[in-house]
């Protein structure tokens, strides 16, 4: 059975800095943005054959090992599992949370690498039901959706361009399909590496469980190298840590 939820904040990407177009195979649903310059109706068809061929890997692995989709905590797997679920595995342990907690950010970068290794791009965004893989010339902001929040989509973080790729991933207990523990209305991670955002997001988000949590969950996340910027929204309370200069939008 296919199952798609409404991407109403996509709605909000800037069309004239990035030809969209979305791409969708059984769970997965992904905006992908390239600069118009660069954009070939090709990319669709390389973007869904991807996304097919890494869907197969994971049935055909969990098939066989059923615990590493089950499991919430830490899982080790097998010596046969695919190269993208060790991964997987690996920062959702650091993280201290089951691996699953990492496939909207592979996805988003396996798909992302895909098109950068077929086509030339100077500019890429692959979204992933709030997940970003990202590749920019030029600075970036991005607006979160935080649904109910008063603060919802009032909040822009400022992206600096960059010459390699890197993660933002939005992890929340009051919106979207995704398991969450807590009920922040957004948990935005930058790393530069997108698993690691994704699997930390997921973690730290499900520690929010009332606007009270949401400073001690960054002086929480302070164990953590691997994030550039942290930003938690819970009902009308913010948190802010790290480097991304943060802006009020009209």
């Amino acid at each position: 059975m296919n199952i798609f939820e409404e991407r109403t904040y996509r709605s909000q990407f800037n069309t004239e800095r990035f030809t969209g177009f979305e791409v969708k195979h059984l769970e997965t649903d992904l905006w992908i943005g390239v600069d118009p310059a660069s954009y070939q109706d090709q990319m669709q068809e390389v973007a869904l054959e991807k996304a097919k061929s890494l869907r197969q890997t994971f049935d055909d692995y969990i098939e066989k090992e059923p615990f590493f989709r089950k499991s919430l905590k830490p899982f080790q797997p097998s010596d046969f599992a695919p190269e993208e679920a060790k991964e997987m595995a690996l920062a959702a342990e650091k993280a201290g949370i089951g691996p699953m907690s990492a496939v909207a950010g592979l996805f988003a970068r396996e798909i992302g690498e895909e098109i950068c290794k077929n086509f030339s791009v100077k500019e890429l965004l692959v979204e992933n039901g709030g997940d970003i893989f990202l590749l920019l010339q030029d600075e970036l902001i991005l607006s979160v959706f935080a649904g109910e929040s008063i603060l919802s989509e009032r909040i822009g973080l400022v992206i600096p361009a960059g010459s390699s790729t890197f993660g933002i991933c939005t992890s929340a207990g009051t919106v979207g399909p995704s398991l969450s523990y807590g009920k922040a209305d957004a948990v935005v991670v930058v790393c530069e590496d997108i698993l690691m955002a994704d699997a930390l997001a997921t973690a730290l988000g499900n520690k929010v469980k009332t606007p009270d949590h949401v400073e001690k969950v960054i002086k929480q996340a302070e164990n953590f190298n691997e994030i550039q910027s942290l930003l938690i929204i819970c009902e009308d309370k913010i948190g802010i840590k790290g480097d991304n200069e943060i802006r009020i939008l009209k």
